[in-house]
């Protein structure tokens, strides 16, 4: 590798610039991450344990753990569940172009 710095110079040395598909992948990716980390600190803010997460949702605790730790393949009804019914809160979504 080059003289690499930051964490923008490793992203583009090793996984390519933003858009190409290496580094898209490893985008969402960490987007998913970041929001499975969210969940997580909502549900440990309301004082909740996994468990009682899953039964509010009718969901089993390993389930609340495998969202918490990889949410990339959650559905948008999974998470509306999570935030809004599970946790009461709201969600908000933009989409860019």
């Amino acid at each position: 590798m080059k003289n690499v710095n930051t964490w923008s110079d490793i992203k583009n040395e090793v996984y390519g610039q933003k858009g190409t598909v290496r580094r898209d992948e490893l985008d969402r990716d960490f987007k998913s991450f970041k929001i499975g980390m969210q969940l997580r600190e909502a549900r440990e803010k309301k004082k909740i344990t996994q468990n009682q997460l899953g039964e509010i949702i009718s969901k089993k605790r390993t389930f609340i753990s495998r969202i918490e730790n990889d949410a990339s393949n959650m559905t948008l009804k999974t998470l509306y569940d999570i935030v809004e019914k599970g946790l009461g809160g709201k969600i908000k979504i933009q989409i860019e172009i």
